[in-house]
């Protein structure tokens, strides 16, 4: 297989450019790398596209050495022939070369295997052929009985025959792709209750059916959980009959003294060695189907709330609520240094609201807080009311948010926090963890596993390893797509940048530790570990402000500091008005781009990016995210009514909608029907986390805690 051509074809792509992304991949280039710094060499493949075409490489290269090791071993047993290995080699897909092979497969003593051993295979051709014979099956079964290997009369024979005649049937590759195909669409899953009395969550599941062709993902993903619960039994049903008859219905004309017992090796084929295995491949797709799509909508929403604006200026009151144990507080100035911490109690038992109030406005007067953030967790509620009393009647220039608590704890009682922080309690920590979150959401959530941050559906229920590599993929774009300050960096957050591993980013804050601030890009060469190929993948993402070259606080890469220092002259402007804010008239300054492009030897796509970033350097994409939406008064559920109109922020994406918080302690749920007027696909196609939306209350369930919202007015 030509792999280049085949990657053109499916991706729509050039093959002089996939041939190009292939190489850089070879080469050891990151995917960030590419997709900023090589666009001429890749036609401008972003990111997504260029992870899209490394998978699929990668299992086109799998896809290839399988079929070499399936030829070899077919070969080693004398039964390759010029037309399987033709088969084998035109494979598109590993499923296709497994199939292929499983005749040949080493497995354990079967009853067709036996009754080979038997000699019993010529008969068995005969009833496939359908050959004429004299007499009855049974008469021309008698030449082939063999008493020393167990078949020692006529219809022990014609037996045994039958056997390898089913595992014939079944173990031909076409027949097992026409019913593989068959069962995925036309069967049924069907889910019943182990214990239809018990109260479980899975109760919408104990008596219900759903082809296999139709149910969505959330479903079955539900459904296995709750079969791995032991609440629910599961089964795929099939149409036996007509399956059978579909399989039959290869050999159209059989008749003869052999239909009966072809006929009956058929149907044994089908109902004992197909349907078994495909009934489980069938539910095994469901599962992979589900699981890839529920990791995709994991993927979706991190990168929105990793790409959340970042809210600057912010001196941060932070708040872990709390019951028994009060609520933990953390002061931090604009740059998330602790200025103070403490302990209050709001709630119950001690309910101690008046001294609450004292502590927050002793420590707002003290330490010029201009935000409060609130954890969404136990006892947020509460907390919550007595921050809104103490705004309305001390401080009504304070404005207040609640941030999701999700990871917060794991962060908290980490290694890492342990020892960015040895000298603090856990609840300190995790308290400071939450007001960073609002300062800089990237920075803070990057500590903490993707996993563990809350923004997917049944997260703990997937592959998570595949989990685990896809939200890495999306924590690294997101990282590189708006750079990195190696300078106040930590290593968590360096770690993700293109070309650096943990080792490296943890050389890098030594390095600067016992050296100093970088001042040029040139001397993260001297970093411990820190090669020429992790330089080149690297640099153009650490940026260095203050330093000696403007251009280092840039995305310029250092291998264009020739041609940006160019453009910067043809422009008639000096390098220090980068650090002033860039030339946000350059573009009209430099007219023809493809001209000037030209007459540097650079490339347009480059050239761009270049002129781009020196018009705002240093410029971060996030401030393009909406606005965070801070309150100075509590909203509680029982204030809700259907119809009114409110702002909320999406917490979460899921496969049936969207959750939206709304200002109240409950998120509301905007089902994927009332995303817009419009047919909706998936939820994702209209919003992601982190988004700013109205909503209008449709339905409130107060008994149930339960906010149905719709996006669509009047709905």
């Amino acid at each position: 297989m030509d792999l280049i051509a085949q990657l053109a074809r499916e991706l729509n792509l050039k093959a002089a450019n996939i041939e190009a992304a292939v190489k850089l991949i070879d080469e050891g280039n990151t995917i960030p790398f590419i997709s900023r710094y090589r666009k001429e060499a890749t036609g401008g493949m972003d990111d997504v596209a260029l992870r899209a075409l490394d998978e699929r490489l990668s299992y086109l290269r799998n896809l290839e050495q399988r079929k070499e090791d399936v030829i070899l071993l077919i070969d080693a047993q004398g039964k390759l022939t010029p037309e399987l290995e033709q088969q084998i080699r035109e494979a598109t897909q590993l499923q296709r070369v497994e199939d292929l092979y499983k005749p040949y497969r080493k497995k354990r003593m079967t009853r067709a295997q036996k009754a080979r051993e038997a000699g019993l295979e010529p008969l068995a051709n005969m009833i496939i052929m359908q050959a004429s014979a004299k007499g009855s099956a049974l008469d021309a079964a008698a030449a082939y009985v063999n008493e020393e290997a167990g078949f020692d009369t006529p219809e022990k024979a014609l037996a045994g025959a039958a056997d390898i005649v089913a595992e014939t049937v079944a173990e031909d590759p076409e027949n097992v792709a026409d019913l593989r195909a068959f069962t995925q669409n036309t069967a049924d899953i069907i889910v019943e209750a182990t214990d239809p009395a018990e109260k479980t969550p899975y109760e919408p599941y104990y008596s219900y059916d759903e082809p296999l062709r139709r149910i969505p993902n959330h479903r079955v993903l539900a459904i296995d959980r709750g079969e791995r619960e032991g609440k629910l039994r599961v089964r795929v049903n099939v149409d036996g009959v007509a399956a059978t008859a579909r399989l039959g219905s290869r050999w159209p004309r059989r008749q003869g003294v052999f239909a009966p017992v072809f006929d009956a090796a058929i149907a044994d084929g089908y109902k004992r060695l197909m349907a078994p295995s495909l009934e489980r491949e069938a539910r095994a797709k469901l599962t992979v189907r589900a699981q890839t799509e529920a990791i995709n909508v994991f993927a979706k929403n991190l990168e929105g709330l990793l790409s959340a604006r970042p809210v600057r200026g912010a001196r941060v009151l932070a708040l872990d609520p709390g019951y028994r144990t009060g609520c933990k507080v953390a002061v931090m100035d604009e740059t998330g240094k602790l200025l103070d911490h403490g302990v209050v109690y709001p709630t119950k038992p001690r309910h101690d609201v008046a001294g609450t109030k004292r502590e927050l406005a002793r420590l707002v007067k003290k330490d010029s807080v201009n935000t409060i953030v609130i954890g969404n967790g136990t006892a947020s509620r509460e907390t919550e009311e007595v921050v809104s009393e103490f705004i309305a009647e001390q401080a009504s220039n304070l404005r207040y948010t609640i941030v999701n608590e999700a990871g917060a704890s794991v962060y908290s009682a980490s290694e890492l926090a342990s020892q960015e922080y040895p000298d603090l309690d856990v609840t300190v920590r995790g308290a400071m963890s939450l007001g960073r979150r609002l300062q800089d959401p990237l920075a803070e959530l990057v500590k903490i596993p993707p996993q563990s941050i809350g923004v997917g559906q049944y997260q703990h229920d997937l592959d998570q390893a595949e989990l685990s590599r896809t939200l890495g993929h999306v924590v690294e774009d997101v990282v590189n797509r708006v750079g990195v300050d190696v300078n106040t960096a930590s290593a968590s957050l360096l770690g993700y940048v293109s070309g650096i591993t943990p080792s490296v980013a943890k050389n890098i804050v030594a390095y600067r530790e016992e050296n100093g601030a970088f001042t040029d890009r040139r001397q993260l060469k001297k970093v411990p570990k820190l090669g020429p190929k992790a330089y080149l993948n690297a640099a153009g993402f650490l940026r260095i402000s203050g330093g000696k070259n403007p251009l280092d606080a840039t995305s310029v890469h250092p291998e264009s500091y020739e041609v940006a220092t160019s453009v910067l002259e043809r422009a008639g402007v000096a390098a220090s008005e980068l650090s002033r804010g860039g030339v946000p008239d350059i573009e009209r300054r430099l007219g023809s781009i493809s001209a000037l492009a030209s007459d540097l030897n650079c490339g347009t796509l480059t050239l761009i990016d270049i002129v781009n970033e020196l018009k705002k350097p240093g410029r971060d994409p996030r401030d393009d995210a909406p606005e965070v939406v801070f309150s100075r008064s509590a909203l509680s559920i029982d204030d809700l009514e259907p119809g009114m109109e409110l702002k909320g922020t999406v917490r979460n994406v899921v496969d049936f909608g969207a959750f939206v918080d709304v200002g109240v302690h409950q998120d509301g749920l905007v089902h994927i029907s009332k995303l817009a007027n419009r047919f909706v696909k998936h939820p994702s196609d209209v919003v992601r986390v982190g988004d700013t939306v109205k909503v209008w209350v449709e339905k409130v369930d107060r008994d149930r805690k339960k906010i149905s919202l719709t996006m669509v007015q009047g709905k």
